[in-house]
């Protein structure tokens, strides 16, 4: 029996999958203990925790980074570089503001300590790790008293043991996080950022990961990376940074692996949640970046190339000082979540803005199971409006057109700010809210077709089940590639892939069922950065980098090329969950539906294949709503998808 199970700001998600078919659920997320949530949900379900296999995505590390919740940590480097991570890459956000606000530093600077064991970019010794080093850092760990440190040697990719004779000396009871072990690669900013990112939230992490499999007592407990693929809940808390866009990547496995189902290979995606929106583009396959950003902070460790942007269900409408009307990037969140909610909350929000326009039927909020208070949401909607100096309703219509221009904007980002045209691709909206904005947005981008999955409400928790077990590994080896030893490459990778073989066999994968894939990092001596090219023998790696350099910047050159990073990813497939097919309407079957609020509302339940809709309607679910806009059509795929089409 598989369960997925989404975290989000706003509402947790179920898929459960058993041999009598698929059930789904949401219960409110409780985000100061996550695993309450999914306690909740799992009672409900009324399912047996003893027989289940549960994957998870969790934004336990991801909300600590973003409120700066974190735990306390120490920052260990060498002598000199105490301030590397607060100096960065020297690079401004405004760049003609002459007087920026001062930032905080990632680590206050009474916990920056510095230490010996400093080595060459050729990897020679330069400064010894001696023991009185140890003995006075450890004496000043222990002074500070913080709960996690994380250890960044200059060069510790090329030679790792100072930093492990550090580890063994340090005081029990920390979470130790060495750079050597986290991302072991070149850019001593960006791996420190990563290590200190993993040791600030890794004993969150596992703190909740430990609540979590105690109390519900699974078969197992896997837990969604960044990359797209699991890993077990009791190797996730040692790789924390690795599930900073956990969430997100169930949506991308889901929207692929439905978009494969559907015929739809060239997606243009959009999860629209409570508290924010994450946007992403697929050709057959997801992307995967080193060069993501959380909360401001480059988390170079693989994750699925997306964007994200403040902009949800939950998201508050407000007027600023200049009297222009405002949306997001501040969220309701849960609690008290949006006025129409009942728990509180006093400001208009865009889910109150699609309830005063009748995008939202109150008979049918999560299944029935869930009220919405109008007065409240009334009340909100009319002080906005007062604001404004304009009635409710207009403000409703400028509050949803606000919205989807940020979304379209951040469309726009993931498509055309890239060179690449979204009019063939087809719009693929999923999460709670974002099938109420699919036809405006695929009108903003000039798009001619979409498509909002089966149980969209939910695709991010159906994706987990979907996702194989997998790793991504790697380091650096810099050097001319022509010039290098095709065996030290070759044993480099072989290393690296018996490294990850033998965690995921540790997790029950059997070693047959392992595929690997080889790629390295490349550029032209003198260059700054990378390309990523597949691995096969060096003249194939040559011709392909040329290529993909004057693809992307319009010139190859007559340069050397340099190899910088080699990287390994395993994967092995686990049982994808499949839909199944609805049942054929009979001849003297008739599609029926009723009107609220002057549009026609149907029961996504009672659409069979073939089925159509046209003209402005509303398709009710228990996890979402999808508004058909007036020009729009749409018809239901053999499998329950709903087809858009511009008439």
């Amino acid at each position: 029996m598989l369960l997925g199970v989404d975290t989000g700001g706003t509402f947790t998600d179920f898929v459960y999958i058993d041999g009598q078919g698929v059930r789904i659920h949401k219960v409110l997320s409780t985000p100061q203990a996550p695993e309450k949530a999914i306690l909740q949900g799992i009672d409900e379900l009324a399912i047996d925790s003893n027989q289940l296999l549960i994957v998870h995505g969790s934004t336990v590390a991801t909300n600590a980074v973003l409120e700066k919740k974190g735990v306390t940590c120490c920052f260990v480097t060498n002598h000199g570089l105490a301030d590397l991570l607060t100096i960065g890459r020297q690079a401004r956000k405004e760049l003609y503001n002459l007087n920026p606000s001062p930032v905080d530093p990632p680590v206050p600077f009474e916990f920056c300590l510095e230490t010996g064991g400093r080595l060459s970019a050729q990897g020679e010794l330069i400064e010894p790790l001696t023991e009185e080093h140890i003995t006075k850092l450890v004496s000043e760990i222990k002074s500070l008293a913080p709960e996690a440190v994380a250890i960044n040697l200059l060069f510790s990719f090329l030679n790792d043991e100072d930093e492990k004779r550090i580890e063994l000396a340090m005081p029990d009871g920390l979470f130790v996080s060495r750079s050597s072990n986290v991302l072991p690669e070149y850019k001593e900013y960006e791996r420190g950022i990563a290590t200190w990112l993993n040791a600030y939230v890794g004993p969150l992490v596992i703190g909740y990961l430990k609540r979590l499999t105690k109390s519900v007592r699974a078969l197992s407990v896997s837990v969604m990376q960044s990359s797209g693929g699991t890993i077990a809940a009791e190797q996730a808390g040692e790789q924390a940074v690795r599930m900073l866009l956990s969430g997100p990547a169930g949506g991308l496995m889901g929207a692929l692996h439905i978009g494969q189902m559907a015929g739809f290979e060239k997606l243009l995606t959009l999860d629209m949640g409570g508290t924010s929106t994450d946007v992403a583009l697929l050709d057959g396959t997801i992307s995967l970046t080193n060069e993501g950003k959380v909360a401001g902070y480059p988390v170079a460790v693989p994750m699925v190339d997306m964007h994200t942007i403040g902009a949800g269900g939950g998201s508050i409408a407000k007027v600023d000082s200049g009297g222009m009307l405002c949306v997001g990037p501040e969220s309701a969140g849960a609690s008290p979540g949006p006025a129409c909610y009942g728990k509180g909350g006093k400001q208009a929000t865009v889910t109150d803005a699609n309830l005063y326009l009748g995008r939202i039927s109150t008979a049918h909020f999560l299944g029935g199971e869930m009220s919405l208070d109008l007065q409240a949401s009334n009340i909100a909607m009319g002080s906005l409006a007062q604001e404004l100096g304009c009635t409710p309703k207009l403000a409703a219509e400028g509050v949803i057109k606000l919205a989807n221009e940020h979304m379209a904007r951040a469309l726009r980002v993931i498509s055309i700010q890239r060179g690449i045209d979204p009019r063939p691709y087809t719009l693929m909206t999923f999460g709670g809210a974002g099938s109420l904005h699919v036809c405006a947005l695929a009108d903003e981008l000039e798009m001619e077709t979409a498509i909002v999955p089966i149980n969209s409400g939910v695709l991010s928790a159906f994706g987990m089940l979907a996702a194989p077990r997998s790793r991504e590994l790697s380091r650096s080896l810099l050097g001319e590639l022509l010039t290098m030893s095709i065996d030290e490459i070759e044993q480099s990778f072989s290393t690296m892939a018996a490294d990850g073989q033998k965690e995921l066999v540790a997790e029950g994968v059997p070693i047959d069922k392992i595929a690997k894939k080889y790629s390295v990092d490349l550029r032209y001596l003198g260059q700054s950065y990378t390309l990523p090219v597949t691995w096969s023998d060096k003249a194939s790696v040559v011709g392909e980098f040329h290529q993909l350099h004057k693809k992307r910047y319009g010139h190859a050159l007559d340069l050397p090329i340099e190899l910088v990073n080699i990287r390994v990813s395993l994967a092995a497939d686990m049982a994808k969950p499949s839909l199944a097919l609805l049942q054929e309407r009979s001849a003297d079957e008739v599609l029926s539906c009723y009107e609220e609020k002057g549009l026609k509302v149907y029961q996504r339940d009672d659409l069979r294949p073939n089925d159509s809709v046209k003209g402005e309607a509303l398709i009710v679910e228990k996890v979402a709503t999808t508004y058909l806009a007036p020009d729009w059509q749409c018809k239901v795929s053999k499998h329950g998808n709903l087809i858009l089409s511009k008439v």
